[in-house]
């Protein structure tokens, strides 16, 4: 049985990610107890259903301490879990409330003598979710819309639980360092692009874009770096059971440099590992 196991911050898109498992024939369920976790999955294995989307948030905070081992205990049953953390900045979530006028599922209920302000009551869920965070892969959800968020979700539940799997991402610094990644590497010091007019309306996907970087020594330089040093420790981290590795390459737009050295750093890697690859900047111009 497949299993895939939603959580994340209230507002973060759990529900639009549920929708896309939901049309990749996961049977979904939301706001399951952590409690019930595994006498459900047992109640489906007997259905003889495969794929499970299981979505457990703050709603259920009085348990979530229980996941861990439940978590675990799945895993010791031979099942395949994925667990997916969605996450966005603070002011994402405070500007999403506000658009939705939804409340917050924790306005009222936090251990504490008066309510409290909404950013308070979201920094309180980030530190009852913290545990779950650490185990999971994370999907910083603050720059994508709801069309991007499923496809995404989609192209990684696609590749193999038993695998580890590598997500390179460009960005640019302009717009903020992605929250899901493991790993961050600044390519600003490198020749850009920009300042070619000719090239200024291109992209790291390019052929002229690439052929102008490609002969630079540094830019050749920096690229090999970075592929020994993710290369080094592929094998220890896949023996720290990580199922995902989110590998972020930023410059200053987030257009040219780091598009491009996520596209020959994920073909490198292609061969031996499954990889994925996201251009945060151009995905949110499309």
């Amino acid at each position: 049985m497949e299993i895939v196991l939603i959580t994340g911050m209230s507002g973060s898109g759990k529900s639009v990610a549920l929708h896309a498992l939901e049309d990749a024939h996961f049977y979904c369920v939301d706001n399951l107890p952590p409690e019930l976790l595994i006498p459900f999955v047992n109640l489906e294995r007997e259905q003889k259903e495969e794929r499970l989307a299981i979505a457990i948030d703050v709603r259920s905070a009085a348990s979530l301490p229980l996941m861990p081992e439940q978590l675990a205990i799945l895993r010791t049953m031979g099942m395949a879990v994925k667990s997916i953390f969605l996450d966005a900045t603070t002011n994402t979530l405070l500007r999403r409330y506000s658009e939705t006028r939804r409340r917050h599922p924790l306005s009222g209920k936090a251990k504490l003598e008066d309510e409290l302000a909404l950013i308070e009551t979201i920094e309180y869920e980030r530190d009852l979710l913290s545990e779950l965070r650490e185990q999971a892969h994370v999907i910083d959800t603050s720059l994508f819309r709801s069309a991007q968020l499923q496809s995404y979700v989609k192209s990684m539940v696609s590749a193999p639980a038993a695998k580890l799997t590598l997500v390179f991402e460009s960005f640019g610094f302009k717009r903020g360092i992605p929250m899901d990644a493991d790993f961050v590497f600044d390519v600003r010091m490198l020749p850009n692009p920009h300042y070619e007019s000719e090239l200024r309306p291109l992209t790291g996907q390019d052929k002229q874009i690439q052929d102008y970087l490609g002969k630079f020594a540094e830019v050749a330089q920096m690229k090999q770096q970075i592929h020994d040093f993710i290369a080094h420790w592929l094998v220890a981290l896949e023996r720290d059971h990580r199922s995902y590795i989110t590998v972020a390459i930023g410059c200053t737009g987030g257009q040219h440099r780091s598009v491009y050295l996520v596209e020959q750093l994920s073909q490198a890697f292609a061969n031996q590992w499954l990889t994925l690859k996201r251009h945060r900047e151009l995905d949110a111009m499309r």
